[in-house]
């Protein structure tokens, strides 16, 4: 598999490049890989770059956008923080890559048990995680079940997995909000803004469409 072009860049709609995701994870999932030079790929991509999605992801060792849709050098931006949550520099590094770039899809993708989640569940305090913490903590407020104090922490893991599902949908409205350029690339149908979570026991991603 070639890396991609500015030829094939313009060929590429959402709704295909979310199709490219979806099957590069099934790839996955069956310890597939597409057969592609990696070498001749950083040749290939050594004067431009043409990715066809960006993708916001936890820095979770366990979820490697590169990886678990098997993408190659070139194919997506990847951003990556804990808790996958936005900031300005992060809009603005969607924006590059939407406008500038030509992306056609960007994906916020939350996983099960997460760790940075995990630790907004249980109010964790330790030198600038809280900062980063406080970020993540609307959607464990938003979360309204279980209500009973004891089974909102990062011990019921049925919680913690509604608090990641909730927390990719508040970033996606935070995208919405904050970034009047990527809003109206979705209004016009240049680009779509979509959710997905990983199952860390599976491989398998799914999409919120």
């Amino acid at each position: 598999m070639k890396a991609h072009t500015r030829e094939t860049q313009s060929t590429m709609t959402p709704l295909k490049a979310l199709e490219f995701l979806k099957e590069g994870n099934v790839r996955f999932q069956n310890n597939l890989k597409a057969n592609r030079n990696l070498l001749e790929q950083v040749n290939d991509t050594s004067e431009g770059q043409f990715p066809f999605a960006t993708i916001l992801s936890c820095i979770d060792s366990r979820v490697s956008a590169e990886l678990v849709f098997d993408q190659g050098l070139g194919d997506v931006f990847s951003v990556r923080i804990a808790g996958n949550f936005v900031n300005e520099d992060i809009l603005g590094s969607m924006e590059f890559a939407s406008k500038l770039a030509g992306t056609k899809l960007i994906v916020v993708l939350g996983h099960t048990r997460c760790g940075a989640i995990k630790g907004a569940c249980d109010d964790a305090k330790l030198g600038n995680l809280t900062k980063l913490i406080e970020k993540i903590k609307p959607a464990v407020d938003a979360v309204k079940e279980p209500q009973d104090p004891s089974l909102r922490n990062s011990k019921n893991l049925e919680f913690v997995d509604e608090v990641s599902h909730m927390n990719v949908d508040l970033t996606i409205k935070r995208i919405h909000a904050e970034s009047p350029v990527l809003t109206e690339m979705e209004q016009s149908g240049e680009i779509k803004i979509i959710g997905a979570m990983y199952d860390i026991n599976t491989g398998a991603v799914a999409f919120y469409e």
